[in-house]
């Protein structure tokens, strides 16, 4: 009998007996390697080689895992287009901002936006976006230098969704600042600097922070919204109606390459030690490949799946139905 080749497995894996996580992991893996072969073709289409390189690399995130001792494992891709790897870095973030959150008096939630626009505009409107933010900040802090002001302090993302009526975009910021005075400020500075012919005063919000996991969760979630309803009022409680836009969404990851998405201002965060990275060498494993006909991973074809996983209607109707590749 031929002897299986060594490997080597990072992290503490999971447990195959955790039905929530194992099963959320197929389903993760299903959106995604259905959206990326739909996002190859739009990159192919535009010769923007580069992401359909990027789209390749996700659709290939844990298409091989390793089972051992009753827990899985599989190598991550970390891209930000992975809902699964996304999923990993939100974890990671609630568990570096939440902690110094909890300590700030009256946290706010606050966004700030601008006029939405075109495709050929979105690239532009994002980085005078930044820019914005940036000069506001860098205002503040000669104030803070001179006496006049005080500090400003958050956490800012930045996201971006998509109207397929008006097939128009709409980045924007959402932050969670220490009290209503510093929100106030920043929403002043934001609507003094746009001005009211491309910002208005009703399209930002700002509100009280009343679950501080749920709006970091909010804040950190994603860059783009993968499913969108194609006209929200319309389709409000109503089911199957959800769609994904890729070229779209393809438009919004060309328009952020580079940009910071998440991001803090007026504070550090105490770096934890760095914990040696788990691993363990071994050849006493099975070895999982995805098939997405299966929706899930197969060692053998008359073998069962790993997971047992069975999209619900909604998730398969979207997958299968209701993804578009024209509105942009």
């Amino acid at each position: 009998m031929q002897r299986k080749p060594m490997r080597l497995l990072y992290g503490k894996g999971v447990e195959l007996t955790n039905k929530k996580a194992v099963q959320r992991r197929a389903k993760c893996k299903l959106i995604t390697q259905t959206t990326m072969l739909r996002l190859i073709d739009v990159a192919k289409d535009k010769g923007a080689l580069d992401r359909v390189k990027a789209y390749w690399n996700t659709y290939h995130c844990q298409n091989n895992i390793f089972t051992t001792n009753s827990k899985m494992f599989a190598p991550h891709c970390k891209n930000r287009y992975c809902t699964y790897c996304c999923g990993i870095r939100k974890a990671e973030l609630i568990n570096k901002y939440l902690p110094v959150i909890k300590t700030w008096p009256e946290p706010h939630f606050l966004t700030l936006t601008a006029k939405a626009v075109g495709a050929a505009k979105l690239k532009a409107r994002i980085k005078n976006m930044i820019r914005a933010f940036k000069k506001i900040n860098d205002r503040n802090r000669q104030k803070v230098y001179r006496g006049t002001a005080q500090k400003l302090i958050g956490l800012k993302s930045l996201e971006c969704n998509f109207n397929p009526k008006l097939k128009t975009y709409n980045p924007h910021f959402h932050l969670i600042v220490p009290d209503r005075a510093t929100a106030e400020n920043l929403l002043s500075q934001w609507l003094n600097l746009w001005t009211m012919e491309f910002a208005k005063t009703g399209a930002q919000n700002i509100r009280k922070v009343d679950d501080t996991e749920k709006d970091l969760i909010e804040v950190i979630k994603y860059e783009a919204k993968i499913i969108t309803e194609p006209d929200a009022k319309k389709s409000r409680g109503k089911r199957g109606t959800a769609k994904i836009y890729v070229r779209a969404l393809d438009n919004i990851y060309a328009a952020m390459k580079g940009c910071r998405i998440i991001d803090r201002f007026g504070f550090n965060v105490k770096n934890k030690p760095i914990k040696k990275r788990e691993f363990q060498l071994t050849d006493d494993y099975q070895l999982w490949q995805y098939h997405l006909k299966s929706r899930d991973w197969i060692r053998d074809e008359h073998e069962s799946p790993l997971t047992n996983f069975s999209p619900d209607f909604e998730l398969e109707n979207l997958l299968e139905l209701n993804i578009d590749t024209d509105a942009e």
